[in-house]
């Protein structure tokens, strides 16, 4: 029986570490694959009013450049030890901080909204950063509370103060759609660290009044609200992208029009290649395309989680479940605006939606969960055989 302990606890060592799941691999390559030949389809038109009717391709290529940037920094972070990022949580909090900061004083204006920073002629968001090391944070700040998290103290006011550092940026640069985003992925965060239910709930009240009163003073916010209520009051005015979404998606019907035959994508709809890119698919795939992708992404997000649960400790296992929680968040929310079931937000479609820092970012973020999946349950495991 000693010499059957032994056998196993070599092969465990033997075997930590050989090999990335295989099967998230697979989901989150064929969401990129989809993604930028959806994006092709969606964006081509608009890419040939912008070029003059010389270039097709102009917003395929860009994302196209981020998509491999991202899948370089995927196989990267997948051979990174998950507790490199756990040592290095808090400068990577302090840098994002400063990032978002200085958006308000060398940030450039796009589409009305100062958000991006150019570096060395690249362009990118500081937010999409500061989203994943607010995950790394919290999930550091899980380990450092342990059972303490459901003290006020710890798991309200320690989570909270964290928080904060993020969110005032944010509301200075009034991104409301990173505040709420966040603010859900970091609700969750808190409840797998075991902040009390009850703390949750009177947070999420307070988050609900601080919406309301973020609407009454910023005008633009209140438009989209009322834009959701009643599109049809003034389709030519700020209800004009819903409608056109609502359109798109309903002259789909079951199959679609067919690839690349969309009509609304011909400056029909605004922001087609973007956040509404989900209307393109509806319109030229159909209700089954668009719930094959739908599943697609259920599958990607449930597989994440399944990794999070056999992590070989609570930081990887948070910071897992964190990762996959801000891809599951932004993937609803972007399909209820699209759908018109919530206001318009400006949260992209993982994957598909064009940006490239989102893309780079997001794809990083999956080659992290993919290292931890290479030590998964392989600790545990050793612990029941041994």
């Amino acid at each position: 029986m000693a010499a059957e302990r032994t056998l196993y606890a070599k092969e465990d060592r033997r075997n930590i570490g050989e090999s990335v799941d295989i099967p998230f691999l697979i989901l989150v390559l064929l969401l990129l694959i989809v993604g930028l030949t959806m994006l092709y389809s969606a964006s081509f038109a608009q890419s040939e009013y912008d070029t003059g009717y010389q270039i097709s391709t102009k917003y395929l290529q860009k994302q196209a450049v981020c998509a491999v940037i991202g899948l370089i920094a995927m196989g990267a972070f997948s051979r990174v030890p998950a507790q490199v990022w756990q040592r290095s949580a808090w400068l990577l909090y302090i840098v994002s901080i400063v990032l978002l900061l200085s958006v308000l004083v060398i940030g450039q204006e796009v589409n009305g909204a100062k958000r991006w920073i150019n570096l060395a002629g690249i362009q990118f968001q500081p937010s999409e950063v500061a989203k994943f090391t607010m995950i790394v944070l919290f999930a550091r700040l899980t380990i450092r509370f342990g059972a303490d998290a459901k003290k006020f103290r710890f798991g309200v006011l320690g989570f909270g103060c964290a928080l904060m550092g993020i969110l005032v940026p944010l509301a200075l640069e009034k991104h409301l759609s990173a505040i709420m985003l966040m603010g859900m992925v970091a609700v969750v965060m808190m409840y797998v660290a075991g902040t009390s239910p009850k703390w949750l709930l009177a947070g999420a009240g307070a988050a609900a009044l601080f919406v309301i009163i973020y609407i009454s003073f910023m005008g633009y916010a209140g438009d989209r609200v009322t834009a959701w209520l009643h599109p049809e009051a003034d389709p030519g005015d700020t209800r004009y992208q819903i409608l056109q979404s609502l359109y798109a998606i309903g002259s789909g019907g079951l199959f679609g029009l067919g690839f690349g035959k969309s009509r609304q994508k011909y400056l029909y709809l605004p922001f087609q290649y973007n956040d509404y890119i989900f209307a393109i698919i509806c319109e030229e795939l159909g209700l089954v395309g668009a719930l094959l992708i739908i599943a697609l992404f259920a599958l990607t997000i449930l597989r994440g989680y399944w990794i999070a649960l056999r992590a070989a400790d609570r930081f990887s296992t948070v910071l897992a479940a964190g990762l996959t929680t801000l891809i599951a968040v932004q993937t609803i929310l972007n399909l209820c605006v699209v759908t018109n079931l919530l206001p318009s937000t400006g949260i992209a479609l993982p994957f598909f939606s064009y940006g490239g820092t989102a893309l780079a970012v997001n794809l990083g973020e999956m080659g992290i969960i993919l290292s931890i999946s290479r030590q998964r349950s392989q600790v545990k495991k050793q612990e029941v055989i041994l």
